[in-house]
């Protein structure tokens, strides 16, 4: 799915612009980092793309198309989304979590078919979880259920894959799984994927372009490598920095080390 902003702006007050004039263009299997400090506006972003939040003025589209004009059942059948991981209150198995993936496909009571139990196992087989099938979400790690709502999101089939801070708060193995998990539906799958993050070292792996989001609401968008470098990132963060490239076996890794604070907020 290709996916632009154009002119993109929203506040919760009138007198404090959270987004101004946002605009970015996404094509078809790449992959968008948004990065920001805290507070900026990075998850309000996906909220208005997802349609969550009414964009105040501008707007965005998926294949030329505003979400309304799209409809919002079709629309989920096309996008899926992935929250911040939380510990789940209802003892859900993760085959019945992913199982819930499947609802825009589905009518109301209606219950699941052989056809959608397939995509479900095939969904955890390709997110790593088919072994915790029968595992409850409310039992299993946060790198866990993190795959598992990752599995939910593909048993939608979604051309559009957005991720709210995918990788936050797990440990170094699972962060590695989750970032390779999202890499790799986009190069093999021609997934379009959109993932807020704090680490830039994480969007200089995987994402082929990069949204910088200001304390102002504007932001800078380009290509990765053209938005990631070091005068950007040290006056969006105010933190003095360095960026160490090494070759490790097939990739190069982008090391960003930080110095002190200084640079403007």
């Amino acid at each position: 799915m290709r996916f632009e902003i154009r002119n993109g702006s929203f506040s919760y007050q009138a007198d404090k612009p959270v987004l101004q004039n946002i605009s970015c263009n996404l094509e078809e299997g790449r992959i968008l980092a948004i990065l920001g400090p805290n507070g900026v506006g990075k998850t309000t972003l996906l909220k208005c793309i997802l349609g969550f939040l009414k964009w105040q003025s501008g707007n965005a589209y998926y294949d030329g198309k505003t979400l309304a004009e799209i409809g919002s059942r079709v629309f989920w059948q096309k996008a899926a989304y992935v929250p911040q991981a939380r510990v789940q209150a209802f003892p859900y198995t993760v085959e019945e979590t992913v199982l819930l993936g499947r609802s825009p496909y589905l009518n109301i009571f209606e219950t699941p078919r052989k056809q959608d139990i397939e995509i479900a196992e095939k969904a955890m087989e390709n997110a790593g979880v088919s072994h915790l099938a029968h595992a409850h979400t409310n039992e299993i790690s946060g790198g866990e259920l993190q795959l598992t709502l990752i599995a939910r999101a593909l048993a939608a089939q979604p051309q559009l894959l957005i991720l709210d801070e995918p990788e936050t708060g797990l440990d170094f193995r699972n962060q590695f799984l989750v970032l390779h998990l999202i890499e790799k539906l986009s190069r093999e799958n021609h997934l379009t994927v959109i993932f807020n993050t704090h680490y830039p070292e994480h969007a200089l792996s995987i994402s082929d372009d990069a949204l910088l989001l200001k304390k102002d609401g504007t932001a800078l968008f380009g290509t990765t490598k053209e938005i990631l470098n070091v005068p950007n990132m040290e006056e969006t963060f105010g933190v003095r920095l360095k960026m160490i490239e090494e070759q490790a076996e097939d990739r190069k890794i982008t090391a960003v080390i930080p110095l002190g604070i200084g640079g403007k907020l």
